[in-house]
């Protein structure tokens, strides 16, 4: 039944972005049963890591990369999951877990200095913006499948594409 309906209420992904866009991207993980998808994670449980991007306007999901073994970092997920190709040249903001990839991080200090005040708060906005992608993923988790897929193959997948389409439904009304 879930291979039947999954597709049927999947999250579509937009072909395009306004030219003044900003979204957001993360990845997490879901906590996966079948081992043919999903490997061991930093909580050493077997998951399936996903990248999640949103619109930081609207708070609306409008990408969701291919799931990836859990145990894969951001940076590289950020590539292999299709996510970035489907962005494209949209200005997207991410956390420090996303170096030489382009996107808009926070800045660092060096070992021993001082961030200036102006880099201070900007990374303070950028922490407060970021934020919102937090919260999605803590609205996402409420439902149980993604607390525990039991699903196989590519269920994880209409399983995340499905509960981002009930968070757009429900923020959209």
């Amino acid at each position: 039944m879930i291979d039947d309906l999954g597709p049927r209420f999947a999250l579509r992904p937009r072909q395009r972005f306004a030219k003044d866009a900003v979204l957001i991207v993360d990845g997490t993980l879901v906590p996966t049963r079948d081992h043919k998808v999903a490997e061991q994670s930093k909580n050493y449980r077997y998951s399936t890591h996903h990248q999640v991007v949103i619109d930081a306007d609207t708070r609306l999901i409008v990408v969701i990369g291919r799931p990836l073994p859990g145990n894969r970092n951001d940076c590289l997920a950020w590539a292999e999951s299709g996510a970035k190709s489907a962005v494209g040249n949209t200005m997207t903001i991410a956390d420090g877990g996303y170096p030489g990839t382009g996107l808009v991080m926070p800045h660092r200090r060096r070992k021993g200095e001082d961030l200036p005040d102006w880099k201070q708060a900007h990374n303070k906005s950028h922490k407060q913006v970021r934020a919102r992608v937090e919260h999605v993923f803590a609205r996402m988790k409420t439902w149980k499948i993604l607390r525990d897929c039991r699903l196989r193959g590519d269920g994880v997948q209409h399983a995340m594409h499905g509960i981002a389409r009930l968070h757009n439904l429900a923020l959209t009304g």
